[in-house]
């Protein structure tokens, strides 16, 4: 893997824009303006390296499952999720309630040695926009001959067809928390509502506070009192839990098919990595981690266990001692194994790597100048050491996004 120089797009913001990247530029309370999508380098992959690195996700992702499953007994405790949601969890787990996406976060230097997983963020994960759609778009306008790594959306169409298969069910709400005032969350529903589209459902949109109960159906429903029978939503089955419709959640027979559905709870929690080290010790890919307290680990990174975009993260080794601001950690921590990120001339990249049904489908990667990938960081395109496939299925199927 290496990090090279590009020139950007003239017009390229108007592009992203276009794409459905509309909350790249942070305003900043200086005044100073940040920009996330940076298109004035990227990162190059050999095919070798695609392929070891494809492997070690969908291994990684098997591995979770099993872990996800020794979660679910509660041998590790409520994990700050409370012994109702994690019954919750389990049930969903053993029914095998389809899910649909799934982000890891790897670290890889691209020097020969094993990539090691920070986390996974299989609820609510973000990034999808510029990974599946505007980094493609840019290898069309600056390297058409090359290939990318890069099947996500053409996954995602496969798994919402697959979904309708095994369901029976043709309309999906979408649903997302207007409360998220970037567009992301915005955006990003909007982009699954259209990937589900394109797979042939019938879609409607709704905001997670307008969902309803009719207790004469004795279902959830919408503004129009529409049952809703299957939603995405990209809200966190934790706070959902919390919220006063949460007791309802519990009553599965009462319930849509939620995606993801309750199990991912188990996934997208930092306990996971700990359960994951207790099942496979010495795992080349994993770092140790242990709950509650960083145990024989000397240097450290301590993760609230519903954390996101490096909020609360703690960081003690020798020349850091960080502590990032944000409003988790009272749920419980996990204590994780410190290890630095590569450095490509001050740029730290982390590769989210996408699995879509278990398989892994692309890449998305972002950078930062510190050692947290925190708001601030950078997504930089990718491109694979390879002539691009001969197929032109992708460019149609994209160039039918609507966003």
């Amino acid at each position: 893997m290496k990090r090279l120089l590009s020139s950007p797009r003239p017009g390229w913001k108007q592009k992203i824009e276009e794409q459905g990247l509309v909350f790249s530029t942070t305003t900043m309370d200086d005044g100073r303006k940040i920009d996330y999508w940076n298109e004035s380098a990227y990162y190059e992959f050999t095919e070798d390296e695609v392929e070891q690195l494809e492997e070690t996700a969908e291994e990684m992702h098997r591995m979770c499952l099993e872990a996800a499953k020794f979660l679910a007994t509660g041998a590790m405790g409520p994990i700050g999720i409370g012994p109702q949601a994690l019954e919750l969890a389990a049930e969903s787990l053993q029914a095998g309630d389809v899910d649909v996406y799934g982000r890891f976060d790897f670290i890889y230097d691209g020097r020969g040695g094993p990539a090691k997983m920070l986390e996974y963020n299989a609820d609510t994960p973000t990034g999808l926009i510029e990974a599946a759609v505007a980094q493609w778009f840019w290898l069309q306008d600056v390297f058409p001959e090359k290939d990318q790594w890069n099947g996500i959306h053409e996954a995602l169409i496969r798994q919402w067809k697959k979904f309708q298969y095994r369901t029976g069910m043709s309309t999906l709400h979408v649903a997302h928390s207007e409360v998220e005032e970037s567009g992301e969350d915005w955006m990003t529903a909007a982009y699954m509502r259209d990937a589900a589209s394109q797979a042939g459902w019938t879609t409607i949109g709704i905001n997670m506070s307008d969902i309803g109960w009719d207790p004469n159906l004795n279902r959830f429903v919408d503004m129009d009192n529409f049952m809703i029978s299957t939603i995405f939503k990209l809200y966190p089955w934790e706070l959902m839990m919390k919220e006063p419709f949460g007791p309802r959640l519990l009553e599965r027979a009462h319930n849509p098919r939620w995606v993801e559905p309750a199990w991912k709870m188990l996934l997208s929690n930092k306990a996971l990595l700990a359960a994951l080290w207790h099942l496979y010790p010495d795992h080349p890919n994993l770092l140790p981690a242990f709950l509650d307290n960083p145990g024989p680990l000397k240097e450290w990174v301590a993760k609230p266990l519903h954390g996101r975009e490096g909020d609360n993260i703690k960081i003690h080794a020798p020349g850091i001692s960080l502590e990032q601001p944000g409003g988790y950690g009272r749920e419980g921590w996990c204590y994780q194994q410190y290890h630095p990120l590569p450095d490509f001339d001050g740029n730290h990249p982390v590769l989210g790597l996408w699995v879509v049904d278990g398989e892994s489908v692309g890449c998305g990667i972002r950078e930062s100048d510190g050692p947290i990938t925190d708001y601030f960081c950078r997504f930089v395109p990718n491109t694979i050491d390879a002539p691009a496939p001969l197929s032109a299925g992708t460019s149609s199927s994209k160039a039918g996004i609507t966003l």
